[in-house]
């Protein structure tokens, strides 16, 4: 195989998977571990894709504003990264917690991972959360009220007014993207007032942010990351890329792999 068909099929990987790994090319193409990183080095030079710690992801550009999607249906097909994320965060959390939980596909994992000795507040604008913490004992749940999108989760300016009559001692909150010059950002501008106010009703905030979202720039910008007061990332991320979080004060945590 020459080196254009195998860089051109370890991008066909990437887009399908929405990763590779330094192991996978070695494996799948037979090649050294110092050729395949110059494989990941020279396609990331022509902007093709972004290099993590043994690996690579997808280049997203602006508009497509997401990471590669993920189900909330079936544990199992969830990358291991988003578990590992989402357990950090229930780690936080503690006895009598009153706590904001994201209606993403990780708040749904952090419901999923509530440990049943503990007691705790969940408030949430996800219909899919509420119901999967509405028959926990030692869980009491809140729901913000308001118009659902078609994905039953709620925004609008109902959902804004419930959340400055409430304070919480945390919220776990993720966006499309995050990097440290222009913050938490999404593709569209209707939530981002939701957000804020979230921020604002919060004691702290953790953001949960995978290798996927983290570096990268979607169109509307939520707040500064430095609203952040913990950011919550897997093994792969770049350490250029937390530094530049870690020099505006915000606590960088490691799930372990």
């Amino acid at each position: 195989m020459f080196i254009e068909e195998r860089h051109q099929a370890i991008l066909d990987i990437i887009a399908q998977k929405g990763s590779i790994t330094t192991a996978e090319i070695q494996e799948s193409f037979g090649v050294s571990y110092d050729s395949a990183k110059r494989d990941l080095r020279l396609l990331e030079e022509k902007g093709l894709l972004k290099r993590t710690h043994g690996g690579a992801i997808p280049l997203r550009q602006v508009a497509s504003g997401k990471p590669p999607m993920v189900t909330c249906k079936d544990i199992s097909e969830v990358k291991e990264n988003y578990l590992a994320i989402a357990k950090k965060a229930v780690s936080m959390i503690r006895n009598n917690d009153v706590v904001f939980i994201t209606s993403a596909t990780l708040g749904y994992f952090m419901a999923q991972n509530i440990p049943a000795d503990i007691n705790v507040r969940v408030v949430t604008n996800s219909i899919v959360i509420a119901e999967e913490l509405r028959k926990r004992e030692n869980v009491s749940v809140i729901l913000l009220g308001g118009e659902m999108d078609n994905k039953g989760n709620c925004y609008d300016a109902f959902a804004i007014d419930m959340i400055s009559k409430l304070r919480f001692d945390k919220c776990f909150i993720t966006a499309a993207a995050i990097s440290a010059k222009f913050g938490l950002s999404i593709q569209k501008s209707q939530a981002i007032s939701f957000w804020n106010a979230v921020i604002d009703s919060s004691k702290q905030t953790v953001g949960l942010f995978p290798t996927e979202k983290i570096g990268f720039e979607s169109i509307v910008s939520i707040c500064p990351a430095s609203r952040l007061d913990i950011l919550i990332t897997d093994w792969n991320a770049l350490e250029e890329d937390l530094v530049e979080f870690d020099e505006q004060n915000i606590e960088v945590v490691i799930a372990e792999e």
